[in-house]
C-alpha cells in the first residue's frame, strides 16, 4: 500500500531545493572603494573623509601636501611699509645732477624748463636722504646770445625742485652758468688777412699809392666780416654732469 505524501513536506522540499540566494557577497578588503559622486560632479578620492566630495574637498597633493580643490590660492601679504624718517640737507651740500634737457644760448629763453636727475646720493649722518637718479626740476634764469664784435653767449641754470619716494620738495640751488669762448684772436685774424690782401692788390696796381689804398680796402674787408659775423654759441648737452650747491636747508622725509 503505497504512503501518500503530505502536502506540507513537498511544499518544504520544494523550498529547499529553490533558486540560490540573492544576496551580493560581501566585498573584499583588497577591492578598490567606489567613488560617490559629490555635490559638484567632483569624487571624492580614495582616502578622503566621509563628506568631502565636492568643491571644498582637500585631495593629497603629489608630495603629500593638502591644497584646496577651489582653486584659489592664498592672498600674499601686504609688504610692510617702510620706516620714514625727516632729516635737514644743510645749507651747502653739494648736488651732482645728470642734465637731461638739452639748452643752448641760441634758442633758450628765460623761465625756460629744464630736467635733470641726480647722479650721486646725498648722504646725510650715514643715511642717503636724495638717493640716485631722483628727478630734479629747474629754469633758464639767463641767456644771451653772442653779439658782433662784443659780447660772448651765455646760459644760466638753477633748480628748484627735487622729488623723493615720490614727493616733491622745494630747494634753491647755486646757478649754474656757461659762457662761450671769445673771439677776438680769431677777428683779428680776418682783419689782418684782408689788409693783407688788400695791399698786395694795391702795390700791383699802382705803386706805394696803390698799397697805401690797397690797405684800406683790405682792411676794411676784414674789419666788415666780423662785424657781420656773430661769435660762438654756448650749449650744455643733455647727459652732461653738472655741479651745484644746496643753497638754503631743506627737510626731506626719506626711507630708511
Amino acid at each position: 500500500m503505497q504512503k501518500q505524501i503530505s502536502p506540507i513536506l513537498l511544499l518544504l522540499a520544494v523550498v529547499a531545493c529553490g533558486t540560490p540566494s540573492q544576496q551580493q557577497p560581501a566585498q573584499s578588503g583588497n577591492a578598490p572603494a567606489t567613488e560617490t559622486p559629490g555635490a559638484s560632479g567632483l569624487t571624492a578620492p580614495a582616502g578622503a573623509p566621509a563628506g568631502a566630495s565636492g568643491a571644498g574637498a582637500r585631495a593629497a597633493a603629489p608630495n603629500g601636501e593638502g591644497y584646496a580643490a577651489t582653486g584659489g590660492s592664498a592672498a600674499a601679504p601686504a609688504p610692510a611699509a617702510p620706516t620714514m624718517m625727516e632729516m635737514d640737507v644743510p645749507s651747502g651740500t653739494e648736488l651732482v645732477l645728470t642734465l637731461d634737457t638739452a639748452v643752448s644760448s641760441e634758442t633758450a629763453k628765460p623761465e625756460q624748463a629744464v630736467r635733470a636727475t641726480v647722479a650721486k646720493p646725498v648722504v646725510v649722518a650715514g643715511m642717503t636722504v636724495i638717493p640716485e637718479g631722483a628727478p630734479v626740476t629747474g629754469t633758464v634764469v639767463a641767456a644771451e646770445q653772442s653779439g658782433r664784435v662784443k659780447g660772448r653767449a651765455l646760459i644760466a641754470l638753477r633748480f628748484d625742485e627735487v622729488t623723493v619716494a615720490k614727493t616733491p620738495y622745494k630747494i634753491r640751488t647755486s646757478r649754474i652758468a656757461r659762457e662761450a669762448e671769445a673771439t677776438k684772436g680769431e677777428d683779428a685774424k680776418k682783419i689782418g688777412i684782408g689788409a693783407g690782401v688788400g695791399t698786395a692788390i694795391g702795390a700791383i696796381a699802382g705803386g706805394k699809392k696803390g698799397a697805401a689804398i690797397g690797405a684800406a680796402v683790405g682792411g676794411g674787408a676784414g674789419t666788415g666780416a666780423v662785424l657781420a659775423t656773430r661769435g660762438k654759441e654756448v650749449t650744455i648737452p643733455a647727459g652732461t654732469t653738472l655741479k651745484t650747491t644746496i643753497q638754503e636747508t631743506v627737510k626731506i622725509t626719506a626711507p630708511m
